[in-house]
């Protein structure tokens, strides 16, 4: 078992105020614990509730360029510990999620595993069976291919994030980017779930979520730089007043 107070926490924010207090809720017993050493908020220039939340949860708070590969940047580096943890401000852990945590840290830190970085099983606060079925298809992803993306966590030591360059400023796609420069050898799945809110979906629909999604993947994949596939998304969603930055890709 690791010394428990190795985590720094990077949680990207815009205008997140719906459920980032669940997010931070869910950190509060490795807190107080001592397993979570600090919480850094990368702030894009919330209007809302988000800067109130992070204060009275004690939390540094940040602002930066907008952009959440901008903001995990500088979230992480003016990080302390050893182990950083980057959550999305809608997703929160379940209970025991810190137990899960440790356990890999210890392999990773006393040489039973190789280093590496580890995501969470990934769950919609949401009931049905569009949720579910989209929980069953992104854990056969992540198992078979370990591809975890940035809705699921990342923990990840230090060194191992310093090596592969960190998160790169660029406007969409982060997740995607960091996880292939680990690469599949460099991942685990861990035992515990992130929870992420499924309002997105409710209000543009399953389907039409995932074919977004999945048309972005593509663009990305046939190397369309993440500036442009922003673009279109920030055209597309302008009347909703949502940024690519703020859409999650879950399959």
């Amino acid at each position: 078992m690791p010394d428990r107070g190795m985590i720094s926490v990077v949680i990207p924010t815009l205008n997140a105020e719906q459920r980032f207090a669940a997010c931070l809720t869910a950190l509060v017993p490795a807190a107080v614990d001592g397993f979570v050493r600090e919480v850094i908020i990368a702030d894009g220039g919330s209007r809302d509730g988000t800067a109130k939340i992070a204060e009275q949860a004690g939390a540094t708070y940040l602002t930066t360029e907008p952009g959440r590969g901008t903001q995990l940047h500088a979230g992480a580096a003016r990080a302390k510990q050893p182990w950083l943890l980057f959550l999305h401000a809608d997703t929160v852990l379940s209970p025991g999620w810190e137990d899960a945590a440790a356990a890999f840290m210890g392999r990773v830190d006393l040489g039973g595993l190789p280093l590496a970085a580890a995501a969470f099983r990934f769950a919609l606060d949401d009931i049905g069976v569009a949720p579910r079925t989209l929980e069953r298809l992104v854990a056969i992803r992540s198992s078979l291919l370990k591809r975890p993306y940035g809705d699921q966590g990342l923990l990840i030591p230090r060194r191992l994030y310093d090596e592969i360059g960190g998160y790169r400023k660029i406007a969409l796609m982060e997740d995607v980017d960091i996880v292939r420069r680990l690469g599949r050898r460099r991942l685990t799945i861990l035992r515990a779930t992130a929870i992420t809110g499924a309002q997105r979906y409710r209000q543009h629909g399953y389907l039409q979520r995932v074919l977004r999604n999945q048309m972005c993947l593509m663009l990305y994949s046939a190397g369309v730089a993440p500036d442009r596939i922003a673009r279109v998304y920030d055209g597309r969603n302008a009347a909703a007043g949502k940024s690519a930055s703020q859409y999650g890709r879950e399959i």
